[in-house]
């Protein structure tokens, strides 16, 4: 994996409601991933494919819950990775 230290403005701009400082790419890899396939311009998923190998995008993708995706996105994404997305998790309350 090649990480780099400074995140790029585009990718800074999916992460709107974090400190970007605070982000460890290695540690916070589901929620950079997550939040840059959802919202992310072609810029910042550029820097995506560089920075995580295919795998480790597919994987982390596939462990999101559909309930998280943007519907778009999750349409694109799971052809794109040949993914297939946990269901939407339940809450008590639906039961």
């Amino acid at each position: 994996m090649k990480i780099k230290n400074k995140l790029p403005k585009s990718v800074e701009s999916v992460l709107w409601s974090y400190d970007t400082n605070k982000i460890d790419l290695e540690l916070h890899k589901k929620l950079i991933i997550a939040q840059v396939l959802n919202y992310g311009t072609k810029e910042a998923t550029d820097w995506l494919f560089q920075t995580y190998d295919l795998d480790q995008i597919r994987k982390v993708s596939q462990s999101i819950p559909s309930g998280q995706w943007d519907k778009k996105s999750l349409a694109l994404w799971s052809l794109y990775l040949n993914i297939k997305p946990v269901p939407k998790l339940k809450r008590v309350l639906d039961e």
